[in-house]
């Protein structure tokens, strides 16, 4: 690559002026390189490939790395294709060309800045992951690593690095042994082609699934590809024909469009076979076309003058920009019988829509940043993190069992750790778990007996936080249980909740005998204060929330029920409850005059906030009505409204079981209510009172609708958050025309 010169790297191993010779790299390659960086660049961001360009080169020359470095430039090739910014394109080729233990962080970081470095660093750790592949012995594991890689690289554009790479290495080894083609190919059907889809860099995901297809199948790939082959010639021109009819009618309706055949890939043509199960000669869509326009209601207009030209085949049209797939990608797509009677697919999209289709994230970040001349600000680059992690976290998406099996949660790159057993199982974990938190996820005893734990080989301390990728290997006694240690969270023994409820569970059963003794005499000794000690135990253990003595007893030996409840909840049973009269509200007066916070449900029972209720569904209490206590046999203190039929319609023995209630501070949480619509019936009649609880926000969890002749009754269940907000939404559905009545049941 004569003239070429390479720029001085500041530090101890400056080079300058050195030629890049054409023996010492593809001169061809890196030409185009550096041609490609400078049409696509700002000339300061060009001189950044140039200059990385003649490093590697140099460098490479002097330590034997000529095939490194002729793969670097093959990458550095296809992620320019795919408009990646320069940043990606130069760590690209500084990370592949140069082992990591020759590398001078210090010296580059001088040269090309932090930014590069930092996707250098990252696809380090994400090439742990290609080691790490064999390991997984499952669809569920295959799909831990994917998790892993992401996880790992926490800048989506080595995960563009990696695929690229993925795709270079694939074309490299076409004639290698059938062993290293079928490994390669099992990889990248698993692990690389489903990132490549799910981040939409189409261009490259088209690539490694028809080359995995080729070293797994390379019978069928053969018999598709003769097919493709056999009648090329007659389809080329046939669509040469189409496409100049288009261009010519595109031009007379005033539309600015571009129109082009669009290739058919193999592996794409396999799996559309199989789906259908038909034969290669009914697809519809191996004659295509993609007109490319400026604007969506070009798009809508294209449709219809393709509609209008030639019969549309039913069941072949898809909006995808009405609603587009889960990995953000639009087009339309139609199907129709095309000149001389042949099907032919069309594909119309806009300019934007189809960077983004062929390019993905990458192209996401130049088009939306105004091209090539700048590169990726870290607030924006942050902003498309957000949006890749929404495409990842979006439901299924059409794609095969390679696909990922759910969408990947929220929170994938900080909040989860991925680590393997000996076994090569793929345990993910909040981030921030420690040997403990590992061991109780694997199996409850083996954390009860863990003593130690190995790291990658290594003794550490079990308060060790655990980084992707790590083998754990957990050290257990035969016998034995947890410490009390481990729940101390000054010592950071456990991070997991499960895990420290496991902790618990096993105090709690282990002691659970003296607990209970020492707890039934406190209670005792409480009631004897009290003068209740004919008071029956049940009756207030299950004021206590727990309808089990023996439960409640430990409760209280364990101190998670105080004297001071036990006090509360005997003056409340001991404390006569007013008859109840429907068409007053009773005030109950109760010993503890604060509110809770928010209690179960929002109530106090007896002034106590920790007392379990439930709210009735029969009369469905909002805050502000008058309510009232029923102890039930099993289920703690069901919460109902004074005027409650089944409150006002208990027995003598039963009002015995009535405790005091009040509402405590409910925050945000919705309760439901009832009520009946009764109105003369029309069509429309449910859209508009779904209309009026729509403007006034109000969700609709449950409809039951009666008509009979002119009438209709309507029972909503809606979600309140305020008492108060049941009248306004009553007045609302009121004043809908028809309407005749509105109560609440």
């Amino acid at each position: 690559m004569a003239g070429i010169r390479i720029p001085s790297l500041s530090g101890p191993l400056a080079m300058s002026d050195v030629l890049l010779a054409a023996t010492s790299v593809n001169d061809a390659l890196a030409s185009e390189v550096v041609a490609r960086a400078k049409r696509a660049y700002a000339e300061e961001h060009a001189a950044r490939v140039e200059k990385a360009v003649g490093f590697i080169a140099a460098s490479a020359k002097a330590a034997d790395r000529l095939n490194l470095v002729q793969r670097a430039l093959e990458v550095a090739v296809l992620l320019l294709e795919i408009d990646v910014d320069e940043a990606t394109v130069v760590a690209a080729l500084l990370a592949l060309s140069i082992a990591e233990k020759d590398r001078d962080y210090e010296l580059w970081t001088g040269a090309f800045g932090d930014e590069v470095i930092g996707l250098v660093r990252g696809l380090a750790r994400a090439g742990k992951i290609e080691t790490l592949s064999g390991r997984a012995n499952d669809a569920a594991a295959t799909e831990s690593l994917r998790k892993m890689l992401l996880a790992m690289a926490d800048d989506v554009r080595v995960i563009l690095i990696k695929l690229a790479e993925r795709a270079v290495y694939l074309r490299a080894i076409t004639k290698a042994d059938e062993a290293v083609r079928r490994a390669a190919a099992i990889t990248t059907r698993e692990l690389f082609a489903p990132l490549a889809n799910r981040l939409g860099v189409f261009q490259i995901k088209w690539e490694l699934e028809d080359l995995s297809f080729r070293f797994l199948e390379p019978a069928l790939y053969k018999q598709i590809a003769g097919y493709l082959d056999g009648k090329r010639g007659e389809r080329e021109a046939y669509i040469t024909s189409v496409l100049g009819e288009l261009k010519a009618d595109m031009t007379k309706l005033g539309i600015n469009a571009q129109v082009a055949g669009r290739p058919k890939h193999i592996w794409s043509i396999h799996r559309k076979m199989q789906a259908k199960n038909i034969p290669f000669e009914k697809l519809y869509d191996v004659r295509a076309v993609r007109v490319l326009v400026d604007s969506v209601p070009d798009c809508y207009a294209v449709l219809g003058y393709i509609h209008d030209r030639w019969q549309p085949i039913a069941g072949e049209f898809d909006d995808y920009i009405a609603q587009p797939k889960a990995n953000n990608y639009q087009s339309l797509h139609t199907a129709v019988i095309g000149p001389d009677g042949k099907t032919l697919e069309v594909q119309i999209r806009t300019h934007a829509m189809h960077l983004a289709s062929e390019h993905g994230v990458a192209a996401h970040w130049r088009y939306k940043e105004g091209g090539g001349a700048k590169t990726v600000a870290d607030k924006k680059f942050e902003s498309k993190i957000a949006w890749l992690r929404q495409v990842l976290e979006w439901n299924r998406e059409l794609v095969s069992d390679s696909g990922f099996s759910e969408a990947v949660k929220e929170g994938l790159f900080n909040d989860t750790v991925y680590v393997f057993t000996p076994q090569g199982r793929v345990i993910d974990l909040p981030a921030g778990s420690t040997p403990v938190d590992f061991a109780y996820h694997v199996h409850t005893d083996l954390g009860h007996r863990c003593r130690g734990a190995k790291i990658d080989g290594h003794i550490v301390p079990l308060s060790t936080k655990l980084q992707n990728a790590q083998m754990v290997d957990i050290l257990a006694a035969k016998v034995g249980g947890p410490s009390r240690d481990w729940l101390n969270p000054q010592l950071g023994f456990l991070l997991s909740h499960r895990a420290q409820s496991k902790v618990r569970a096993w105090f709690r059963q282990e002691y659970f005998e003296v607990d209970k003794a020492h707890g039934r005499q406190a209670l005792e000794k409480e009631l004897a204060r009290a003068g209740a000690t004919a008071m029956a135990l049940e009756k207030v253990s299950m004021a206590l929330g727990h309808k089990d003595l023996d439960e409640c007893c430990a409760a209280i030996g364990r101190n998670e029920i105080t004297p001071h409840q036990i006090e509360v909840v005997l003056r409340g049973l001991q404390a006569p409850v007013a008859a109840i009269d429907p068409n007053t509200a009773p005030v109950f007066t109760s010993p503890a005059t604060s509110l809770a916070s928010k209690t179960s449900g929002g109530v106090l029972v007896l002034g106590v906030n920790n007392i379990q209720t439930l709210v009735a569904k029969c009369c469905k209490p909002l805050p502000s009505d008058p309510i009232v206590g029923f102890v039930t046999k099993n289920r703690g203190v069901m919460v109902h409204r004074i005027d409650c039929i089944n409150i006002t319609s208990l027995t003598a023995d039963q009002r015995d079981r009535l405790m005091p209630a009040q509402w405590g501070n409910t925050g945000d949480q919705p309760f439901a209510a009832d009520i009946e619509v009764a109105a003369s019936d029309r069509q429309g009649l449910l859209r508009d009172i779904s209309d009026a609880l729509t403007k006034e926000r109000i969700n609709v969890v449950g409809v039951n609708t009666l008509s009979r002749g002119n009438l209709a009754s309507m029972r909503f269940t809606v979600e309140l958050r305020r008492g108060e907000d049941l009248a306004r939404v009553m007045r609302a559905v009121g004043e809908i025309s028809g309407v005749e009545s509105v109560t609440r049941r």
